[in-house]
C-alpha cells in the first residue's frame, strides 16, 4: 500500500508541474511596470518655424481697372482676377495726346514663390528689353504691402505695391543703375468703376381708338 501511495503521489505531482508548464506557454508576457497606463504627458510636436508662403489669391484686390498721374503724365492699368497660376497686366503712360510706354507684365505663382513678370513696349509693341523680360521675385508681403526686388541688376531693382485702403494703391519703382542715382517712380492709383448701365425707357402703349 505504501509503494501504492508513492505512486500516485507522483504522478499527481507530475500532472501538475505538467499543467503549470503549459500555463506558462498560454500566459501573455509580462509588460514592463506601467507600460500603456502612464500619465505623464505625451510629447507634443514643435510648432513650424518655416515662414508662410504668400499665394497669389492675396493678390486678387489688384484685379480692376486702375488710374493715376504722374506729374503731367496720365497712367492706368488694367488687371485681371487670379486664374490658373497667373495675373495679367497692362500699363499705359500717356502726356497729352502722346502715348509713352506700353507696359505687359504677370504675377506668377511658382513652387518658389510668387514672380513679378515685366516688359516695356512701344506704341508700336517693340519691346525694350531685348533679352526678355524683367524678373522679381516675391521678398517681402504684409497685410498692406508686398515687395518684389531683381536679383539680378537694377533696372529696376525694386517693386512696390502699397495698399492704403480698398480703392487706392501706390505702385513704387526703384531703378539703380550701375552709375548714377537711384530713379524712384512713385504713382497712386485710384480704382475705376463701370458706370450703371443705361436706363432703359419703356414704350407707352398707346390706348386703342375707341
Amino acid at each position: 500500500m505504501t509503494r501504492r501511495r508513492i505512486r500516485v503521489a507522483s504522478c499527481l505531482t507530475l500532472a501538475i508541474a505538467l499543467a503549470s508548464a503549459v500555463a506558462a506557454l498560454w500566459t501573455p508576457a509580462q509588460q514592463p511596470i506601467g507600460a500603456g497606463t502612464s500619465n505623464a504627458p505625451v510629447a507634443q510636436p514643435m510648432p513650424s518655424t518655416e515662414p508662410r508662403k504668400p499665394t497669389l489669391a492675396e493678390f486678387a484686390w489688384l484685379a480692376g481697372r486702375w488710374q493715376g498721374s504722374w506729374g503731367p503724365r496720365f497712367a492706368q492699368e488694367t488687371w485681371t482676377a487670379p486664374k490658373a497660376g497667373v495675373m495679367l497686366g497692362t500699363f499705359q503712360l500717356a502726356e497729352g495726346d502722346r502715348t509713352l510706354v506700353l507696359e505687359l507684365f504677370t504675377l506668377v505663382e511658382g513652387p518658389n514663390g510668387i514672380e513679378f513678370h515685366l516688359r516695356h513696349f512701344t506704341p508700336a509693341l517693340i519691346a525694350w528689353e531685348k533679352p526678355g523680360p524683367t524678373v522679381l521675385n516675391l521678398t517681402g508681403m504684409d497685410a498692406k504691402t508686398a515687395t518684389f526686388e531683381n536679383p539680378i541688376d537694377g533696372q529696376p531693382k525694386h517693386a512696390i505695391f502699397t495698399r492704403t485702403d480698398a480703392d487706392t494703391f501706390v505702385s513704387r519703382s526703384e531703378i539703380i543703375p550701375e552709375k548714377g542715382e537711384t530713379q524712384v517712380t512713385e504713382i497712386t492709383y485710384h480704382r475705376q468703376f463701370d458706370g450703371p448701365p443705361p436706363k432703359q425707357h419703356k414704350e407707352k402703349k398707346s390706348k386703342p381708338s375707341q
